[in-house]
């Protein structure tokens, strides 16, 4: 019997540092669809990381913030379907109307170009 996986979101998957940002978004790839944006780029970790970036052009906090909860809901959920370890901020496209089932497709859409993309 296998060993069932582990979803949560803990805090070693989070970007946390200024330096790693700046290095994502200086070296990394950028993909993007009508509803989300992703600055990616391959660690050296065994796992991958999770950044956010949210302006205020959004909304108000509680939009933004319910933004950040489907964002780290859909990637915790999905985080063992990646195909290899990267480094991934995401943001919200400009204009773009977010639901939980509009982010979790636009990310499933966008990280296979990610890979393809970074090679």
């Amino acid at each position: 019997m296998t060993e069932p996986q582990n979803f949560r979101f803990q805090k070693h998957q989070k970007l946390r540092l200024q330096v790693d940002f700046d290095r994502v978004f200086k070296i990394g790839e950028v993909v993007s669809d009508g509803v989300l944006v992703i600055h990616g780029l391959r660690n050296q970790l065994d796992h991958s990381r999770l950044g956010i970036s949210m302006s205020k052009r959004v909304g108000s906090s509680p939009v933004r913030n319910q933004w950040k909860r489907w964002i780290r809901e859909s990637f915790r959920v999905h985080q063992h379907d990646l195909p290899r370890p990267f480094d991934i901020i995401i943001r919200p496209r400009r204009g773009a109307v977010g639901s939980f089932q509009a982010i979790e497709a636009s990310l499933l859409k966008l990280i296979p170009k990610l890979e393809k993309r970074i090679g």
